[in-house]
């Protein structure tokens, strides 16, 4: 018999304090709120959330998020008590306050730790030393090898891209800033049809449809296509935006630290 399978459960600040994290997590009980022992842990002059405000625990291979505060918990804007978690759900942490970002993976085996943050955007002092981003420069090529075909697949996409949370059940995905295109994107460099992603070979790729070369994977300019690699940052012009792609079809918006 089989036991439980490993799920990394990711939290993706999308606003508030800490916008710009990407907290990963492989315990069984997440605790959210202003207390110092909270695993997601707030300042502790943002009074609307409580001290120790909700948490996730999981339950089998599902995740119950169950308020415990003063000021309420919102699932997808509706208030909760307590509720299961699907891939892709939006949770706000009292009204107007901090807004999160659900998702999980299942992984091959444990990590050695049970709790990894990444640090993608300055935050308060106290946490900024958590940072563990490594320099652009030191990430390695892209290969694109044999080029890739682009065809309908129902495989799972996640983009996130400031407030704006989308998931798709379907591939290829066409961003852009025209309406036509399935997630669009208002950015001064973004054109009307900018890029594609697609699934190919057991793996996720994006493909420049700019015609002027401009979308690139760790500083490294893509040409026509290349596969998206686990922890790899997708730049869709030489200013941005840029994402992180964190394995599994998601996609975080990713800002780049402010130099000291």
């Amino acid at each position: 018999m089989t036991g439980k399978p490993t799920i990394v459960v990711q939290l993706v600040h999308i606003e508030g304090p800490l916008k710009g994290t990407i907290q990963e997590f492989l315990d069984s009980e997440i605790t959210i709120g202003r207390n110092p022992s909270c695993h997601v842990r707030f300042p502790k002059d943002l009074a609307i959330i409580s001290r120790n405000h909700a948490r996730i625990v999981r339950e089998g291979n599902r995740f119950k998020l169950i308020d415990a505060s003063t000021n309420g918990t919102l699932v997808n804007g509706k208030w909760i008590n307590e509720a299961f978690l699907k891939p892709g759900d939006v949770l706000i942490f009292a009204e107007g306050g901090p807004k999160v970002s659900f998702l999980t993976k299942i992984m091959d085996s444990p990590e050695p730790t049970s709790h990894i943050e990444r640090i993608q955007a300055p935050i308060s002092p106290d946490i900024k030393a958590a940072r563990d981003i490594q320099p652009e420069q030191h990430f390695p090529k892209p290969d694109a090898g044999t080029p890739a075909s682009v065809q309908t697949v129902h495989v799972p996409l996640v983009i996130q891209f400031g407030p704006t949370l989308q998931s798709f059940r379907e591939l290829p995905v066409t961003v852009g800033k025209n309406a036509v295109c399935d997630f669009t994107v208002h950015h001064p460099e973004i054109m009307d049809r900018h890029a594609q992603f697609f699934y190919d070979r057991d793996q996720y790729w994006v493909k420049d449809l700019t015609g002027r070369n401009l979308v690139s994977i760790n500083g490294h300019l893509v040409g026509t296509q290349a596969p998206l690699i686990p922890d790899c940052l997708l730049s869709l012009s030489p200013v941005g935006p840029t994402f992180r792609f964190l394995g599994g079809g998601r996609l975080a918006e990713h800002e780049a630290p402010t130099p000291e």
